[in-house]
């Protein structure tokens, strides 16, 4: 018999569902959450929830009005789906059951907000169980999308297909995927390109939303059916409903990335219909996806040749959407002086500087974060640093409200593309963007069409054309430059007094403008010409990092920093003044301006290093961070630019650092201490939110920064002395779930290798087993990020650096880690970096235990060899090709394949300034192995005749062969 309600229990949960959300009876509506909670002990809870959401009026005997049982309604259904996400696993099947027919029910609802329920607690069904925890919905929702029977509403219609957007959104790839021999998606995309023609706006844009999905994807299903996708994108560019051509415009922007073939014959038709639709005055968001349009089709290989006929078309249209409209104005110009108002909590976006920081032994570093380039070529310390993370998973119906605005164009340089604070991406960053695209496409020749405008614009009375112009000049800065150099002489002098411009917005975009062309004032070496351009440009930016515009500060600020990572070194002559001000910025900024001052220190000292470290610098600078550093909560986002600042400060000052280690250091585990126990928490007690990891990330890039910048001997200290127990809390870190934690854990941990051994030695027994988890490869080749191969990079590197020191006591773990390291060096999916730091850690494994690996040496010896061809002379490359060698010395004959590369890498090797005794005993492995051979090979010299005259002269100049 089917599960039926009781009446005395569905009356009472129903008017438990209604007080609680009685806004006008506080202790009712207590009451009521109080009895939930209670009632959802009860194992048929949820099977009330489904028989109220799916019932349409209210049971016989409950006497509700239609709005209260509504809103009961609605209750149930936030319930339903809060089970569905938060307990799917532990609900019943029957229960399940009754969820899944209340949510067909709820589809065919009259309420709209039950219908719009229904489509939200099927996809989070689909999204926590999967497409075949439900395998009957694709064939009900398309049913009621295509009203098979004619009996389907059209309400009915539109939510199916809001719920099959959804799905699609969040399954794409499983609905590509092969099951019982057939892929959902060949059923489901010929369904949906029907339904583009539906007669219901709703219905037709929700179905090109599921489409465009699909289209970067390259699929079986979409390559047969793009030429009837095609078609229907024609036939609904001229649709009446703006949604509809918004997605159109998406679709054409998909398509341009996958398959720009299909639109190259019909280019001259799409210009026009792109530029038509950006300059729909009545709907931004449609303008906005049309005007995007321009950036893969000019970054596209070779689709952006089929626009250079157009370009004289297309040019003025961006020129016009780069002007601030009417409402902008209104919005944002002639805004007053702000920098004494204090930052509301709104104005303040969670942003600080993601770059990953590759530190080396001499205290400079690398910027890079790709993995792939990240090998020991690059640094002596080859891992990654991660910045710190600022990506946040939303939930439906959620908004992301990132205000980007200073991060567009690909330099950095702030301000470019921002609108006086508008948070969204919009019209006017967009045909910059554009602009900027297409004039690296087009080169000098571009800015024949943009020169017209900029002699009307640049010194037009009117604030909004002359603020444009700027902009426009800025845009075209990378792929103009050639044409745009001999008029610099001229346009710099008059770009510097716009930073005095009465309107804000002007001073702002010039700023960023400026900065833009930076590196030619940088690169002048008359200093006559230094004194003319440069100087007043530095000058202009500092002066402005205190304007009365707190918008203003920031983008002198962003492009003070752009100027710093361009020039350099050649601004220690004004590190000083330099230095001065922006101490004076630090007792000015209000908490936003805070994060862009960070990075223009850290990127100072980046620049300029030991520099700072002059006590006439570090004496005034560090007191500075050090006063806003006492102010900024454990718990403020803050946090997280201003350790990342001080990462940079510590590898610039060195030893210098000394007076400050050791409260930041105490304080960043204090910070990981709490993160741990936080998270702890949150895995028994469901109700508890988990911490933020961007806390442990940056807590540990400035722990390795610390360790790096101290002698060996106050590391020591500061680790041994941490409690509590530092080395405990690394290893919870090291096998923390987020994989940027584990990376960040990894480069400390190599750190400690290298610097404070000694401390971490009794720990290894701990630590190793897990090094070793982290080494398999299995998960992360199935996985389409690569963070993963980030932390696999750091785990190779720090267990090299552990190796030369461990000894005979890296003997018990020997052959696994040599199986996991040959498995990395032979896969060629793995990226060059990674590759290579395995490679580094399987020769350093070999010094000690070089008779263990000596049998599987044939294994790895062509890949071994293969790696060491691309890495530059270093002390890591010195040690393992020792290490190698003195396996090679157990097993000499498992070299016959590839002897001759193994002399060629021998000869072409070259010490740099290497120290000794590492120069030495790897002089040393090569004569004694070389001996070996001539001892094996009595016509050694026919077979190494076989190297080119320059590799013969090396072997025989430097080992006597």
């Amino acid at each position: 018999m089917a599960w039926q309600p009781s009446p005395e229990s569905l009356q009472t949960l129903i008017g438990c569902l209604k007080d609680s959300h009685n806004g006008f009876d506080k202790t009712a509506q207590q009451q009521a959450e109080i009895m939930l909670g209670q009632a959802k002990a009860s194992p048929d809870f949820n099977n009330y929830l489904a028989y109220i959401f799916s019932s349409p009026a209210p049971p016989a005997g409950i006497s509700l009005s239609a709005n209260d049982y509504g809103m009961v309604r609605m209750a149930a259904g936030i319930m339903i789906k809060n089970t569905v996400k938060n307990s799917y696993k532990q609900t019943p099947d029957a229960t399940m059951a009754m969820i899944k027919t209340a949510v067909l029910m709820g589809l065919r609802d009259e309420s709209h907000s039950v219908r719009n329920y229904a489509g939200n607690i099927a996809t989070e069904i689909i999204r926590r169980g999967g497409i075949y925890a439900w395998p009957e919905l694709l064939n009900e929702l398309l049913n009621m999308i295509g009203n098979v029977g004619g009996q389907t509403a059209p309400a009915t219609q539109e939510a199916a297909m809001s719920a099959m957007a959804k799905i699609c959104e969040d399954n794409a790839k499983l609905l590509d995927r092969e099951h019982n021999g057939q892929r959902p998606l060949n059923v489901l995309l010929p369904k949906l390109v029907e339904a583009t023609a539906s007669q219901l706006p709703k219905v037709r844009a929700q179905a090109l939303t599921a489409l465009n999905e699909f289209i970067p994807r390259k699929s079986q299903a979409m390559l047969a059916n793009i030429d009837a996708l095609l078609n229907q994108l024609f036939t609904l560019a001229t649709d009446p409903t703006n949604d509809v051509r918004r997605e159109v415009c998406r679709a054409f922007v998909l398509l341009v990335e996958t398959r720009a073939d299909k639109l190259t014959p019909h280019i001259a038709g799409l210009v026009d219909y792109i530029i038509s639709q950006q300059q729909n005055e009545d709907d931004e968001d449609l303008a906005c996806q049309a005007v995007e349009f321009w950036l893969p089709a000019g970054e596209h290989e070779d689709f952006w040749k089929n626009i250079g006929p157009y370009v004289t078309k297309i040019v003025p249209s961006l020129l016009e959407g780069m002007v601030y409209s009417g409402d902008d104005i209104a919005l944002y110009g002639e805004a007053s002086d702000d920098d004494e108002e204090e930052d509301q909590d709104e104005d303040i976006k969670p942003r600080f500087a993601t770059r990953k920081l590759k530190r080396n032994v001499n205290g400079s570093a690398d910027p890079s974060d790709d993995p792939s380039q990240n090998g020991a070529a690059s640094a002596n310390n080859n891992y990654e640093k991660l910045g710190g993370m600022d990506e946040d998973e939303l939930e439906d119906g959620e908004v992301d409200d990132d205000d980007s605005g200073l991060d567009i164009d690909d330099d950095d340089d702030g301000g470019g593309y921002d609108d006086g604070g508008n948070s969204s991406w919009n019209v006017r960053k967009g045909s910059a963007a554009a602009l900027d695209v297409l004039a690296r496409d087009f080169g000098d020749d571009m800015f024949g069409c943009i020169m017209p405008y900029l002699t009307v614009n640049l010194k037009h009375p009117d604030w909004p054309q002359r603020e444009s112009a700027v902009l426009s000049l800025g845009a075209v800065a990378d792929g103009c430059i050639t044409a745009v150099t001999p008029h610099l002489p001229n346009l710099v002098p008059y770009l510097v007094t716009l930073l005095d411009d009465p309107e804000p917005l002007v001073r702002q975009i010039t700023c960023w403008t400026l900065a833009r062309y930076s590196a030619w004032a940088i690169d002048l070496t008359d200093p006559a010409l230094v004194a003319t351009y440069f100087v007043p440009m530095l000058e202009g930016f500092l002066t402005k990092m205190l304007d009365k515009n707190k918008k203003v500060q920031e983008a002198a600020a962003s492009a003070m920093a752009t100027l710093e990572e361009k020039a350099g070194k050649k601004l220690e002559p004004y590190a000083g003044p330099i230095v001065k001000q922006y101490i004076k910025c630090f007792g000015k900024y209000k908490d936003r301006n805070m994060y862009v001052l960070y990075d223009c220190v850290q990127t100072l000292a980046e620049a300029i290093g030991p520099v700072l470290a002059l006590p006439e610098l570090s004496s005034e600078l560090m007191p500075a961070l050090f006063k806003r550093y006492a102010v900024v909560a454990d718990q403020s986002r803050e946090l997280f630019p201003l350790l990342e600042c001080l990462s940079y400060m510590a590898m610039a000052l060195g030893s210098v650092f000394t007076p400050y280690a050791q409260p930041v250091f105490r304080r960043c585990v204090n910070i990981i201490h709490q993160n741990l126990e936080q998270s702890l928490a949150a895995a028994s007690n469901t109700h508890l939110d988990e911490p933020d990891k961007d806390f442990l990330v940056t807590s540990l890039d400035l722990i390795s920064a610390i360790i790096q910048a101290l002698t060996d001997e106050k590391a020591s200290i500061l680790v041994t002395g941490t409690q509590p127990a530092f080395f405990e809390l690394l290893s919870f870190c090291l096998e923390d779930p987020t994989d940027e934690v584990r990376q960040s854990a990894f480069a400390v941990l190599g750190d400690c290798a290298k610097f404070v051994f000694a401390q971490l030695q009794p720990c290894l027994d701990t630590i190793l087993p897990i090094l070793l988890k982290q080494l398999d490869m299995d998960n992360i080749l199935d996985e389409e990020i690569d963070s993963g191969f980030s932390v696999i990079n750091n785990a190779c590197w720090s267990l090299g650096e552990i190796a030369i020191r461990h000894g005979n006591g890296m003997a018990p773990y020997t052959e696994e880690l040599m199986k996991h390291f040959v498995e990395i060096i032979t896969n060629p999916r793995v990226p060059h970096g990674v590759n290579e730091n395995a490679a580094i850690a399987l020769g350093r494994l070999g010094l000690a235990s070089a008779e263990a690996l000596g049998p599987h040496l044939h294994t790895f010896a062509e890949e071994f060899l293969a790696s060491m061809d691309d890495i530059d002379p270093t002390e890591e490359k010195a040690t393992a090709l020792r290490g190698f060698t003195l396996v090679v010395a157990q097993n000499p004959q498992a070299m016959e394949k590839v002897l001759l590369h193994y002399f060629r890498t021998i000869a072409t090797y070259e010490d740099i300034d290497l120290r000794s005794p590492i120069k030495q005993e790897l002089h040393d492995a090569f004569q004694n192995i070389i001996l070996v051979y001539r001892q094996m090979i009595p016509q050694l010299d026919t077979f190494l005749a076989q190297l080119s005259a320059e590799e013969q002269a090396a072997l025989k100049s430097q080992y006597r062969v």
